[in-house]
């Protein structure tokens, strides 16, 4: 014999139903808050027009469709029209919030639902007036878990006589949900759309979802604006930080500059006259660039009025040579990045070597990387000082802290070199070209 069918009891299917209801009103949140436009919305409180309609709508069509669903289908569950337009005026003003209610009404209007339309446009006003009258964040704070508080924030406001805004939008939305009960009962489900109660249990559980209908959107949202501003104070203190770093070489730079000068002053005091000018230059072209990132053609044009300085300092003895591909030349780099790369190849490696030295500037594409070299034939490096160099003095640890700081694993600064056969830095970049040069 078939198995005999089992049927929901009025109190099951009304379970059902307003668990349906608050799982639909929570998945249209989520799905809502990953546009990015909305979450705009979200975050600034300062709205314009086109914003809000961009937010009524958001709101308005899948909740009238939900509407006309109930009315054609009998799907009770997706009817969102009371919490929708509440939450609509809470969260984007009184005409928001009456626009949503308008509109959801519509189908159960058409229908023969006279009071949906006065009492969906109510809802709306109502949640405005809420938002006009409170303090914003307050909004923000309203929790489904304030049903499980309630007890202690409800006694603190009687005790002190002081208005907790938790506890009055909490009352506002069962005040909604009570006048729907009443005028729904006096006139008929025929005239307004109401949840029909089996048992005072089933009674208060419709208060309850009601709540946490409007409650949970809410936490969803707000959830999403505080990651948000987590991610734009981690970008603050990135940036923060890259200058920091980026402001330790200058001095570090200078400092060897004028050391160099120094030297010349007396000796060959023409020639660190010529030195102090293009230091001029140099330090003016610093001054004026207040960019963390720029390519690798600017970089270089940076390094070379550096190497102008240096070549005055070492007369014919340095021989700079570039092996560029150009296809790397708009790729994107930290500003001031290859200056103490040159810098130490200079002085470590090539500033006490007899005779001639050449520094060499390599850069080339490696699969999705930029690779970077600046390589001298100078005096080499102990296998000991080797392992230290990261760790050790300004340039390179502050080479190798910001790759860190910018790009996490995807940067890279290694140093090879050996007892007199020079020593070569390279560098592996994420691969990112200027959009200028990309889109040509």
């Amino acid at each position: 014999m078939p198995p005999e069918a089992k049927f929901l009891s009025a109190e099951q299917f009304l379970l059902a139903t307003l668990l349906g209801k608050l799982a639909g009103m929570a998945a249209l949140a989520t799905m809502l808050v990953r546009y990015r436009r909305f979450r705009h919305i979200l975050i600034f409180e300062r709205r314009d027009w086109p914003d809000r309609l961009v937010f009524v709508l958001g709101l308005a069509v899948p909740m009238t469709v939900g509407v006309a669903s109930r009315v054609l289908l009998n799907y009770d569950a997706a009817d969102l029209s009371l919490e929708g337009a509440f939450l609509a005026g809470l969260i984007a003003g009184p005409y928001a919030g009456a626009l949503v209610g308008g509109a959801v009404a519509v189908p159960a209007l058409i229908a023969g639902e006279v009071a949906a339309l006065p009492f969906a446009v109510g809802c709306g006003f109502a949640g405005g007036g809420l938002r006009e009258a409170c303090p914003k964040e307050a909004i923000w704070r309203f929790s489904p878990f304030l049903l499980f508080t309630l007890p202690r924030p409800a006694w603190h406001m009687l005790r002190t006589l002081t208005m907790n805004w938790q506890v009055v939008l909490l009352l506002a939305l069962i005040g909604l949900e009570l006048l729907r009960q009443t005028i729904g009962a006096r006139f008929g489900v025929q005239r307004l759309f109401f949840f029909e109660s089996p048992s005072i249990g089933m009674t208060v559980l419709i208060y309850i979802a009601t709540v946490l209908t409007v409650s949970t959107p809410i936490k969803i949202w707000n959830n999403a604006r505080i990651e948000h501003r987590l991610q734009e104070q981690e970008k603050l203190l990135l940036a923060a930080k890259i200058e920091a770093l980026k402001s330790q070489i200058n001095p570090h730079f200078l400092f060897n500059t004028l050391s160099s000068i120094s030297s010349l002053i007396r000796s060959q005091p023409d020639t660190a006259r010529m030195v102090v000018q293009k230091l001029s230059a140099l330090l003016r072209r610093l001054l004026r660039s207040q960019q963390q990132f720029v390519t690798l053609r600017e970089e270089l044009e940076s390094i070379d009025e550096y190497l102008d300085i240096e070549v005055v300092r070492f007369g014919p003895r340095l021989i700079v040579t570039k092996e560029l591909a150009p296809d790397t030349l708009d790729v994107i780099v930290p500003s001031m990045i290859l200056q103490p790369l040159v810098e130490n190849a200079l002085k470590h490696g090539l500033s006490r070597k007899v005779g001639p030295g050449r520094l060499t500037i390599r850069s080339r594409r490696d699969e999705h990387i930029a690779v970077i070299e600046v390589e001298d034939d100078g005096l080499g490096i102990s296998d000991e000082r080797l392992q230290t160099a990261m760790s050790s003095g300004i340039g390179l640890s502050n080479v190798h802290e910001r790759l860190r700081v910018i790009y996490g694993a995807t940067g890279r600064l290694d140093l090879r070199g050996a007892p007199g056969a020079g020593a070569c830095a390279r560098l592996e970049l994420p691969l990112i070209v200027a959009q200028e040069s990309a889109t040509a």
